[in-house]
C-alpha cells in the first residue's frame, strides 16, 4: 500500500489513536506478520499463534524498524503506535479491503482449482508484469491471511493483482472474493484435493464455484473446457466467459477462447502454437515453455485466457510465457547434482492429480536421461497425500500401482499410507525399499550413479524437502 496517515490507518480498522502518537503520523508501506519482516515504517500485526503469540514480538518489531501495530491488548512499550482491535486477523483483511477498493484503476485476477493454482499464478503475473505494474503472491499466499497480505502489496501505481484461492470448506473462496473483488475469475480444474475436508467432489465443485459467482456482469470467467466439471460452472457466472483447453479449439460457446495445438515435447520442456479468438478476431503465436512438465500446457493456455480478457497483446502473451520461469520453491525444481544425478523435489504439496502430472513427468525425464545413459534409474520418494478423507486407501494404493507403470524401479513410501504405496508398488513389478521414517530415506537409497533421477512427492505435512535438501548436500 501506499505511506498513509496513522489517524487513516486507525479509521481502516475501526481503532483509535493512542495516546502519544501523532494521527498524522506516516506509516507504511509494509504491513508484516513476521516482527523479522518489519521494515522502518512498517505495520506490524500481531495474531495469535499455535505455537507462538504475535503480541510476544511487539518489541522486535519496533526494534527492526516498525512504527504502528494492530494488537488486542496493549502493551507497556510507547515505541509502537498500538491500534487496538478486537481480532488482529480480521483487521488485517478490513485493511486489504479497503486499500484494494481505493484504487479504481486496478483489476484483480482471482484464481482456484484442486491442483496448478500456484504455477498457474506464477504464469499469469509474468505474463501481466510485462504489460503493465503487478502485485502477486510468493509462493502458496492463498488464505485468510496470505490474500490480505498480498493486497497490502498494492498501491497507486499497480494496475493488476493476481490472487491464489484456497478453499478449506464452503464459503471460504466467496470470503476472499468480497476482500479483493477480483473482476477475472479463474478455475483451472476440479479434483480430489482435500477430498475428506468437502465431504466429496460435488463439495469441491460448489466452493471453487464460488468464484465465477462473485465475479461482475462485466467481468471474465476463465474456465476450462477440458473439465466437465469446471465447464459446468458456466452457469453460476453472469460474467463473460472465457474457455481455455488443451483438447483442441472449445466448443463452449463464449467471447474468447484459448487452445494450445501442435504440442511437443523435449526433456520435458514444451512447445505449441497457441491459439486466441475473440469476438473482434484473433491470432496465433509460437510459445516454447522453459517449465518441466506437460502440465504446464494447460497452465499456460489458461493464464494466456485470462490475459487476453485482460487486453493483453498476443505477441506479449507469447513472449512472457516462453521467457517465464518457476517461482515457487518445491515445485519441479530440478538440480543436477555433481555427480550427474537429477533430483526432482516436486515435495511443497500434493493430491492425486498432481501425483499423476509428477509422476508423467519423471517417466518423460527417464525417457529423455536414458538416450545418453541406458542404465539410468528412476527412484520414486512418495509419502501420503493428506486430507483425501475416505478416498486415502484407495488412492494411495493406486499411487503405489501408477508408480511402477510409470517405469519406477525403485518405490521408497513415507508416511501413514506407506504401506500401500508399497503393495501396490511391489505388485507392479518396482522394487520396493521400506523406510521408518523420512529421515532415513537418503541412508536408504541404493548407490546412485550418473543419470539417475530421484523424485520426490508428497503433501507438505510429509516434509520431503529435507530429504532433497539432504540428497544434494550429499553430494557436496
Amino acid at each position: 500500500m501506499d505511506v498513509i496517515a496513522l489517524g487513516e490507518l486507525a479509521g481502516f480498522v475501526g481503532a483509535s489513536v493512542p495516546a502519544g502518537h501523532a494521527a498524522d503520523a506516516r506509516v507504511g508501506p509494509d504491513v508484516v506478520v513476521d516482527s523479522r519482516l518489519a521494515t522502518p515504517g512498517s505495520i506490524y500485526v500481531a495474531l495469535p499463534g499455535e505455537r507462538a503469540d504475535g503480541h510476544s514480538f511487539l518489541g522486535a518489531a519496533a526494534q527492526a524498524g516498525a512504527v504502528a501495530a494492530l494488537v488486542t491488548r496493549p502493551s507497556a512499550d510507547p515505541a509502537l503506535a498500538e491500534l487496538v482491535v478486537d481480532d488482529t486477523a480480521a483487521a488485517l483483511a478490513t485493511l486489504a479491503k479497503a486499500v484494494v477498493a481505493s484504487e479504481p484503476a486496478l483489476r484483480v485476477v482471482g484464481i482456484t482449482g484442486s491442483s496448478g493454482k500456484t504455477s498457474t499464478k506464477d504464469l499469469v503475473a509474468q505474463v501481466l508484469e510485462l504489460h503493465a505494474p503487478t502485485v502477486a503472491p510468493q509462493g502458496s499466499f492463498n488464505n485468510e491471511i496470505g490474500v490480505p497480505l498480498t493486497a497490502l502489496k498494492v498501491n497507486r501505481e499497480t494496475r493488476f493483482l493476481v490472487s491464489e484461492m484456497g478453499a478449506r470448506g464452503r464459503g471460504h473462496i466467496a470470503w476472499l472474493c468480497d476482500l479483493v473483488r477480483p473482476q477475472v475469475g479463474m478455475v483451472i480444474n476440479v479434483g480430489t484435493a482435500h477430498l475428506g475436508e468437502f465431504g466429496g467432489v460435488e463439495g469441491i465443485v460448489q466452493a471453487k464455484g464460488e468464484l465465477v459467482e462473485a465475479l461482475p456482469a462485466d467481468g471474465w470467467a476463465v474456465l476450462n473446457a477440458d473439465d466437465p466439471r469446471v465447464a459446468g460452472m458456466a452457469s453460476r457466472t453472469a460474467a463473460q466467459l472465457a474457455w481455455f483447453a488443451t483438447s483442441g479449439r472449445p466448443e463452449q460457446p463464449g467471447g474468447l477462447k484459448a487452445w494450445a495445438e501442435s504440442v511437443t515435447g523435449e526433456a520435458e520442456r514444451y512447445s505449441f502454437t497457441l491459439h486466441i479468438e475473440t469476438a473482434s478476431g484473433g491470432g496465433s503465436a509460437p510459445v516454447r515453455l522453459g517449465l518441466v512438465g506437460r502440465h504446464h500446457v494447460g497452465n499456460a493456455v489458461a493464464a494466456a485466457a485470462a490475459a487476453t480478457a485482460l487486453g493483453v497483446p498476443l505477441d506479449t502473451i507469447s513472449e512472457a510465457l516462453t521467457a517465464a520461469a518457476p517461482r515457487s520453491r518445491w515445485r519441479m525444481e530440478l538440480t543436477e547434482r555433481a555427480d550427474g544425478v537429477l533430483v526432482v523435489n516436486d515435495a511443497y504439496n500434493a493430491n492425486p492429480d498432481s501425483m499423476r502430472a509428477a509422476l508423467a513427468t519423471a517417466s518423460g525425464l527417464l525417457v529423455e536421461r536414458r538416450t545418453a545413459r541406458p542404465d539410468a534409474r528412476l527412484v520414486m520418494v512418495l509419502g501420503d497425500m493428506l486430507e483425501l478423507g475416505d478416498a486415502a486407501p484407495t488412492e494411495h494404493s493406486a499411487l503405489g500401482a501408477l508408480a511402477a507403470q510409470s517405469g519406477a524401479d525403485m518405490v521408497i513410501a513415507v508416511g501413514e499410507h506407506a504401506g500401500l504405496i508399497s503393495d501396490a508398488a511391489k505388485a507392479g513389478g518396482a522394487t520396493v525399499v521400506p523406510v521408518p521414517s523420512r529421515d532415513d530415506v537418503v541412508a536408504s537409497l541404493p548407490a546412485l550413479r550418473p543419470g539417475d533421477i530421484v523424485l520426490l512427492k508428497a503433501s507438505r505435512g510429509v516434509g520431503l524437502d529435507t530429504v532433497a535438501t539432504a540428497l544434494l548436500e550429499a553430494s557436496c
